[in-house]
């Protein structure tokens, strides 16, 4: 791997200390070389060397740096998309990609213009429990599926700090801030829905925004594939549920990555990314004589690292990156719907 890209983040808050630089610094093909901080300088603390600009503009008017990580809240990502591509960078978006389909084409049309590639951050493809039933519908041990539930809930009673997350401005409220995740694992196991019919609910006390969503995604031969997320959870149920003909397949979201990477393990310490004991998934199946058996299937080891090695060969050696424009504009699509 002779080939170096050299990348700037935009910020370095959560998404950038952790989500980010360990991975950049962990892949031999990156090289994290500076960030945007304006006020509170750390990225020297945890990245030795990196330069850290007062701004934006400083970051995107650094000549040597080919790839840009906009990890800026979600109202910004349009904006500082086009300023990123205009100043002649390559571009890694954090979900949501932007608030509605129209910025999105419009974003990826003047990157095809200018040669630049374009990437949607949308790592929860490499989360473990997902990978396990991605590997599951593969194999069609459940037979022909005709109802699956992907949750993501939380409790959090309390109206969060991050304002761009909690004011009704573009690009907020829970289906912005989960939905790109489940819209994404649906859309890139079974495709682009048929139709769809979007819930939305607001149930904390002086909230402005949804913090609630259920999204039913219709596909053909009757398959129904339901996205939930709720904020008021106190007894979180399964993240995964799955039923088919031959069979069912329960999962809870038992992903460590985001744990680990918070307590400061590296992407290449041993044990990272392995489920804990006892985070195994429950597959039932029944034969042809209504027998039931019941096994317990194991997670692979997992990592986001392989998100960076599929910007990294697309950018070096032109391969098709795993999350297409089409799917992202559905996405969008979905979301953006009243």
């Amino acid at each position: 791997m002779t080939k170096v890209i050299t990348t700037g983040l935009m910020a370095y808050g959560m998404s950038g200390k952790i989500f980010h630089g360990p991975f950049l610094t962990a892949h031999p093909g990156f090289k994290l070389h500076a960030v945007t901080e304006r006020n509170q300088k750390n990225a020297e603390k945890d990245f030795t060397g990196i330069i850290s600009y007062n701004s934006i503009e400083d970051l995107l008017a650094d000549q040597s740096i080919e790839l840009i990580i906009i990890n800026t809240p979600n109202y910004t990502h349009y904006n500082y998309a086009k300023q990123a591509l205009n100043a002649g960078k390559h571009i890694l978006v954090e979900k949501p990609f932007t608030a509605t389909s129209a910025e999105a084409i419009e974003i990826f049309e003047l990157a095809e213009n200018l040669g630049k590639q374009v990437f949607v951050y949308q790592n929860r493809r490499w989360d473990s429990d997902f990978t396990t039933v991605k590997s599951i519908v593969k194999s069609n041990k459940l037979g022909k599926l005709s109802e699956v539930h992907f949750r993501f809930d939380r409790y959090k009673a309390s109206i969060g700090v991050k304002s761009f997350k909690e004011e009704p401005i573009a690009a907020s409220g829970l289906q912005y801030d989960l939905g790109p995740h489940l819209v994404d694992q649906a859309i890139s196991l079974f495709g682009q829905p048929q139709s769809f019919h979007k819930i939305l609910g607001r149930n904390r006390e002086n909230t402005q925004v949804d913090d609630f969503f259920s999204i039913h995604l219709n596909y053909p031969d009757s398959l129904n594939v339901f996205v939930h997320s709720n904020m008021l959870i106190t007894d979180i149920q399964p993240s995964f549920v799955l039923h088919g003909k031959n069979g069912s397949f329960i999962k809870e979201r038992a992903d460590v990555q985001e744990e680990q990477l918070l307590k400061g393990i590296k992407p290449n310490e041993p044990g990272f990314g392995i489920e804990a004991k006892g985070k195994e998934g429950k597959l039932t199946l029944i034969n042809e004589n209504s027998d039931r058996t019941k096994r317990l299937i194991p997670s692979k080891p997992a990592t986001y690292l392989a998100l960076f090695e599929a910007v990294y060969q697309s950018l070096v050696n032109q391969a098709p990156f795993p999350v297409s424009q089409d799917e992202i504009l559905k996405q969008l699509e979905i979301l953006e719907a009243e």
